[in-house]
């Protein structure tokens, strides 16, 4: 049987903060929370669930800040949540449960649902450590997307954390973290420099996101999981750039350092699709199909690049030649979702036809 603090750092967040705590009291033995700056609420509320709510100047580094959360917790565990987090009843007796068993893990990994429809199916996911034990003195790393060092005995468990976003992050604000870091000289981790270059491409700095992408990828200690994407977005710069041939050679590229992916594959039909190359595009739609996402390797999971984004596709590229075929793959994405915006437009054109 074990005791877990619960840590937050927090800054404006109004909105969500109360969702989020009504979810931690059922299970948290005690309620850590480090605001950095709040002008509204957030406070106010936060102190209706825990007395040790406590004051850090923000400095532009979200490891300084988590690590001063983890300085006040007393319990046997730590655990880590943002303030848009929720955990559906299921996931909290599931961690009740964890804590009544003599566990001699030092990182617990939980799935972390970054999308998910109305009814929590989860779209795209990927584990993350979530419980740390606190006598092994973790610390965060890198002032932005920041992380632990997975060392240890570490154990993964069925047990999800939804992020439930009910605002936008300020524009660019990761990415001038990242330009502040740079301007210092401050010497970057291969892990540091992809996410570097993701930010850049979120924000549309293409090519300069291709010049980071691709020194990430000649870095050897690159994570595998961290590789496999550096070469999806890649791909999708060259592709912003009207440089398909590119595209679609990174893409190939990928295949000589991991097993195939059905977002690399998808991602490759949808290239050919744009060409008009519709025979190319059901083949590699169809092969998506034959995949079976890997839910322990700690990536980032598509969930929808296994199965509904492919038959949706297909149902598509299907409906002019063969009636059928496309007939059939619609109705197996229904079945999958069958109050998607997409399928009930799709339906439209079925009835019709």
């Amino acid at each position: 049987m074990f005791t877990i603090s619960v840590c937050m750092i927090v800054k404006d967040e109004e909105k969500s903060i109360s969702n989020c705590l009504e979810c931690v009291k059922e299970f948290a033995d005690e309620i850590i929370v480090v605001d950095t700056g709040s002008k509204d609420n957030t406070k106010k509320i936060v102190k209706q669930y825990t007395d040790k709510v406590f004051d850090f100047e923000w400095i532009d580094d979200f490891a300084k800040a988590r690590n001063y959360s983890f300085s006040f917790a007393k319990c046997d565990y730590i655990m880590w949540l943002d303030a848009d987090d929720i955990i559906l009843k299921d996931d909290i007796d599931k961690i009740k449960n964890l804590k009544q068993k003599n566990c001699d893990a030092d990182i617990f990994m939980f799935n972390y649902v970054y999308s998910y429809e109305k009814d929590f199916t989860p779209n795209f996911c990927y584990f993350r450590e979530r419980l740390l034990r606190r006598e092994s003195n973790f610390k965060w790393k890198s002032p932005i997307h920041e992380s632990i060092d997975l060392v240890g005995k570490i154990e993964k468990v069925d047990i999800k954390i939804y992020h439930n976003k009910l605002k936008e992050n300020p524009p660019e604000r990761n990415l001038k973290i990242f330009r502040k870091m740079q301007k210092e000289n401050y010497e970057f981790d291969t892990r540091q420099l992809f996410y570097f270059a993701r930010e850049l491409f979120y924000n549309s700095y293409i090519d300069e996101a291709i010049e980071k992408f691709k020194n990430v990828l000649k870095r050897k200690d690159i994570w595998i999981e961290n590789k496999i994407e550096a070469y999806l977005n890649l791909s999708k710069c060259y592709r912003i750039n009207g440089d398909n041939i590119n595209a679609l050679k990174t893409l190939f590229d990928s295949f000589v350092f991991a097993e195939i992916r059905a977002e690399i594959l998808c991602e490759i039909a949808s290239i050919f699709k744009s060409q008009n190359k519709i025979k190319d595009a059901i083949f590699w739609y169809e092969n998506a199909l034959k995949l079976k996402p890997n839910l322990t390797s700690g990536g980032f999971i598509n969930l929808e690049c296994y199965e509904f984004i492919p038959y949706v596709e297909l149902s598509c590229l299907y409906f002019c030649s063969d009636f059928v075929i496309a007939k059939d793959y619609h109705e197996k994405a229904k079945e999958l979702k069958p109050n998607h915006q997409i399928i009930l437009n799709n339906d439209k054109f079925f009835n019709k036809k």
